[in-house]
């Protein structure tokens, strides 16, 4: 009979817990979400979005250092799905913003700053290569030249455009053939090889769509180079 006031006194507290825990699992709150934790033993699972990798610019794994440029470039497919040249998470050339076009798909960025300079589309398969000649010959020292392939980016192409894309770091340019897929970025003044390019090869028994490779996506971080003096 001693231990009746205190058996009375536990029933009471879980009563009173019970009755807590019941409603807030009702209303809800995080108060509830407290409770049920102490009752139970059980902590809250992350929800999806707690638990999704980070994306930084342009959706990138990782962000870039200070003074650089976060990229990511993305070829065409087959001949019905439109590049895409990403740079600072702003998208410069993609479907969306109706400025693709089969060929080579190219944006021009200052080096030194990072700001858009032009982007233009230069039909490989019935265009005119003057058209892209004169548009890489003027470049200036220092400019960023960002390349992305839909379709056919080879056809059109002779001795002095490959020439020009191997001045601006391209190595894979001289054998890139007909419907090849094709990322790249250059600048013009590089001393070196560009490490930012991916070439697939059209080839009838790997190529993912009928007649054309699979698409390329190369994304990185490149150095913004000082002012130029004088």
């Amino acid at each position: 009979m001693r231990l009746t006031g205190p058996l009375r006194a536990v029933a009471v507290l879980l009563l009173v817990g019970l009755t807590w825990l019941l409603a807030n699992s009702l209303f809800g709150g995080e108060s509830g979400s407290s409770m049920r934790h102490f009752f139970t033993g059980a902590s809250e699972k992350p929800t999806a979005a707690d638990t999704r990798p980070r994306k930084y610019k342009c959706g990138l794994s990782a962000p870039c250092p200070a003074k650089h440029l976060a990229f990511r470039l993305v070829s065409g497919a087959a001949n019905v799905i439109g590049p895409k040249i990403c740079v600072e998470d702003k998208m410069l050339v993609s479907s969306v913003k109706n400025n693709v076009g089969r060929g080579l798909n190219i944006a021009l960025v200052n080096g030194v700053t990072g700001e858009l300079l032009d982007t233009k589309s230069f039909d490989m398969w019935a265009g005119d290569i003057s058209d892209l000649l004169k548009y890489l010959r003027p470049l200036h020292e220092g400019t960023l030249v960002f390349v992305a392939s839909f379709d056919d980016a080879a056809t059109k192409m002779n001795d002095e455009s490959r020439r020009l894309f191997e001045e601006l770091g391209s190595t894979a340019v001289k054998e890139l053939a007909f419907r090849d897929s094709w990322v790249f970025v250059g600048a013009k003044g590089i001393e070196n090889k560009s490490p930012f390019e991916q070439r697939m090869k059209n080839t009838k028994s790997s190529n993912k769509y009928e007649g054309w490779p699979e698409s390329l996506e190369m994304d990185g971080c490149i150095p913004l180079r000082p002012p130029l003096e004088g």
